[in-house]
């Protein structure tokens, strides 16, 4: 990667509002909220902000790539040093312990950043634009987003062009090599003992031009067409959730690998069910008497019909009860649904249950308050 002259003279971190000692996650969610914010769909009309979306992605073009980070700190970091190459106060070696460094070692040692020495050869080619990131929202049912599901996303963004396949030439043509950078995408800039590499003008860095364009994009390879996408939606997913698919967003420019499909889930609640982690949650009413005298009681599971569950004699109002494996997750590794008691207390009583809760109040001879010892 040759390093270019703009990276001496702009700031990428100020650029995206980030520091430089955020990690990469943090870059990308800053140049995703500014990209969607300036895109030319979202400012028809705006010079302003399609000029300031052009310099967000110039900068994490640098930034979000690992390799192009460093080179760009690294070239920042020798920046004011290099203007003082031909000899300034202290000679060539100032700034260097023991000044042994001359113009010809720091050929040799900045070779790698900036292009290629004294002498040498270039070679390096503009890398292909990759395609932007995108995002959609995807609503799901309870039980597809706990069993998982094969579904459909739809969304509208730019692809590839039907019509000439996103090559940009109008079908029965194909571009042709830049004659201007001969195919690099970049054109050389000597300065002395260095050589700092930029877009080529003529082709605009795509390596490629187009005598006859596609009368669909206009020669740009992409076309705005709704887009269905299919999702598989593994086991458990959670509200929230990100899926990333990979290689479905935008398309990339000329031998540019396409840009990722980020889909945002959204579960709906479930009329009778919740969820804990693997766990599904389930309130079930009990009777006052099945509670005391203990009972095999029925209770749903999400989607595999009813099962027996046996209360203990005594059970307590809130006790939490666990089937197996029927909570969430794939078959071998799912979890348990967790049954709470609800023990209900009827509002109105027959003569019969009156009769009948009496002769217990009889009965008893101990209270439940005897600890508070009022």
């Amino acid at each position: 990667m040759a390093a270019q002259r703009e990276w001496f003279e702009k700031d990428y971190y100020k650029t995206l509002g980030v520091k430089k000692s955020d990690d990469a996650k943090a870059i990308t969610k800053a140049y995703r909220k500014l990209a969607r914010d300036l895109h030319p769909d979202a400012n028809p009309g705006d010079a302003a902000a399609e000029e300031r979306f052009k310099e967000v992605s110039a900068a994490y073009d640098v930034l979000g790539d690992d390799k192009k980070r460093a080179e760009y700190d690294e070239v920042r970091r020798l920046g004011p040093m290099a203007g003082g190459f031909g000899g300034g106060a202290g000679g060539p070696g100032a700034g260097f312990p023991g000044g042994g460094f001359g113009t010809d070692d720091l050929s040799d040692l900045l070779g790698g950043l900036f292009g290629r020495g004294r002498g040498g050869g270039g070679g390096q080619r503009s890398r292909p634009a990759k395609g932007a990131d995108l995002e959609t929202d995807l609503h799901l049912s309870f039980t597809d987003a706990v069993r998982g599901v094969t579904t459909a996303v739809h969304l509208t963004s730019d692809a590839p062009c039907s019509r000439c396949d996103g090559n940009g030439a109008e079908p029965g043509t194909s571009p042709t090599s830049c004659s201007s950078c001969g195919g690099r995408g970049v054109t050389d800039d000597n300065q002395g003992p260095f050589s700092f590499s930029q877009p080529c003008q003529r082709c605009a860095g795509r390596g490629v031009t187009i005598s006859d364009p596609c009368t669909t994009c206009r020669g740009t390879g992409a076309e705005r067409r709704p887009r269905e996408v299919k999702v598989r939606i593994p086991a458990g997913v959670k509200p929230g959730q990100k899926i990333r698919l990979k290689g479905r967003g935008g398309p990339g420019g000329p031998g540019g690998r396409n840009g990722d499909l980020f889909v945002n889930v959204h579960v709906a609640a479930h009329q009778l069910f919740g969820r804990s982690r693997r766990n599904l949650t389930l309130k079930v009413p009990v009777a006052f008497h099945e509670a005391a005298l203990g009972a095999d009681i029925k209770v749903p599971t999400l989607d595999e019909g009813p099962v027996t569950l046996r209360l203990a004699p005594g059970t307590t109002n809130g006790r939490t009860l666990r089937v197996k494996g029927k909570g969430v997750g794939d078959p071998d590794n799912r979890g348990d649904l967790l049954v709470t008691v609800d023990v209900v207390v009827p509002e109105e009583l027959t003569d019969d249950q009156r009769n009948a809760v009496e002769a217990l109040a009889a009965a008893s001879d101990t209270s439940p308050r005897e600890h508070l010892g009022v």
